[in-house]
């Protein structure tokens, strides 16, 4: 079967967001939907200003309808950064801690991962800057030069 990469990926996780919200909250453990919410929303939006391009398109299509258009209303920045300063970049933003901000990154990555698939995630690895694939729970794979 001939695959067109710019075809989003057909992943039975096009689910509501209230479902997206649960998995974020089992996860992560936190006590309220709302507070699953909140990171969420953090998340996305860093993400949306990280992705471009194809990957953007397809993961913005994987999502469910809300989480989608949190990622999409960013603008990518001109500089992407690494998965590190992505965190420190977050966490100044909402005002947590690094620890809970990398936390926060992890349980919704999770839950990103479980509607891309791992196909997209690896595309979208590749695009971004080193540190990213620890944070969607894979091992960070460096070249060796």
């Amino acid at each position: 079967m001939i695959s067109d990469r710019h075809t989003p990926p057909q992943q039975p996780c096009r689910t509501a967001y209230e479902q997206m919200l649960e998995k974020v909250r089992y996860e992560g453990a936190y006590p309220t939907r709302e507070r699953a919410d909140e990171a969420v929303r953090l998340v996305l939006a860093g993400l949306g200003r990280q992705l471009t391009g194809d990957e953007r398109v397809d993961l913005a299509a994987c999502l469910p309808l809300e989480a989608a258009r949190v990622l999409t209303a960013q603008i990518p920045d001109t500089r992407p950064l690494t998965g590190r300063a992505f965190v420190k970049d977050l966490a100044a933003r909402s005002g947590a801690s690094l620890a809970t901000t990398r936390w926060d990154t992890g349980s919704v990555f999770s839950a990103v991962a479980a509607c891309a698939g791992p196909d997209l995630i690896t595309r979208i690895l590749h695009q971004l800057p080193a540190g990213y694939a620890l944070l969607f729970g894979r091992p960070e794979l460096t070249p060796v030069a």
